[in-house]
């Protein structure tokens, strides 16, 4: 015996299936659609204007002998240095802005206002900045030290610091948000307990704020990590080239020029796809590592 829906029960079913279907289709045409593309085209040869020659594993085989390849992957390993950077400075940020002080709003929008600003506006207001022969920086450390300031961006030894510094101002505001929720969230009578005992500042920071911001930290590094392995637009805007020497091309930047610089978009493809996957197994390893130091309670 078969229950039969209401006909009011089925005609909600079909709303519920008519909104799920419109974002169900757009994930299906812009990303699974590509997704399945880029995977065949990495087994191919395309200059995306006469038909793909298929030519198996050339493409993934070429990257070991590919110097620029090998100089992406490290430029981009190198600049993960800010991610702790970033959760340094974004803690001591939340600390200071969690004290109960007038005007405290007003200095957390500022810190935040880097986050909502345009990456290619702010990418190139920082490449004027660097600027060797006018940039402002330059020019205090002239007018101030008397010192002489580097080709932050024509350097290859500068212009790595320059793209790390430039992305702690853009993005400390956002983990600054999050470190400021989780420290709001902690209960006061963790510190009470610890005051009783005679802890002092210190050790409350060490032994109950940074335990009980564990899940905080772990979100942190993952979307770091993820951010910094897809860094491409300030890279585009401030050099173009990828920096003297290729100082500071990254992979997402190499992708790119293999794309549209080179018109190989199935190198490009194949290239993707190995940044993909080191991705995702670099987010497994910190998951797996996670259950050995992530405050779960």
């Amino acid at each position: 015996m078969t229950n039969k829906v209401p006909g009011y029960r089925r005609k909600e079913m079909l709303w519920a299936y008519a909104f799920v279907a419109i974002p169900l289709l757009g994930f299906v045409i812009f990303g699974l659609a590509p997704l399945i593309a880029s995977a065949v085209l990495s087994f191919t040869k395309w200059d995306m204007i006469t038909p793909p020659e298929f030519i198996g594993w050339a493409n993934y085989s070429g990257m070991f002998g590919d110097e620029k390849v090998y100089k992406a992957f490290f430029n981009t390993t190198f600049m993960l240095i800010h991610v702790p950077l970033g959760m340094i400075v974004s803690l001591l940020l939340a600390v200071l802005m969690n004290r109960k002080m007038r005007g405290i709003s007003v200095f957390r929008t500022i810190y935040y206002i880097p986050v909502i600003s345009p990456i290619v506006a702010v990418s190139i207001l920082w490449q004027w900045m660097l600027n060797n022969d006018f940039g402002v920086i330059n020019q205090t450390l002239w007018n101030w030290f008397h010192i002489t300031g580097p080709n932050w961006l024509g350097d290859p030894n500068w212009v790595k610091p320059s793209l790390i510094v430039m992305g702690l101002w853009g993005g400390v505001g956002s983990n600054m948000v999050l470190y400021l929720a989780g420290l709001q969230a902690i209960s006061s009578t963790y510190y009470e307990a610890a005051e009783v005992d005679g802890a002092s500042g210190w050790q409350k920071f060490r032994m109950i704020t940074l335990p009980l911001l564990s899940n905080i930290h772990f979100f942190v590094i993952v979307m770091g990590v993820i951010g910094t392995f897809q860094a491409f637009s300030q890279v585009y805007v401030m050099t173009p080239d990828g920096g003297p020497e290729y100082s500071a091309g990254t992979v997402v930047f190499n992708v790119f020029e293999h794309a549209f610089s080179y018109f190989d978009m199935g190198y490009a493809s194949a290239e993707a796809w190995v940044l993909g996957v080191i991705i995702l197994l670099l987010t497994l390893v910190q998951f797996r590592l996670s259950k050995r130091w992530v405050y779960n309670d």
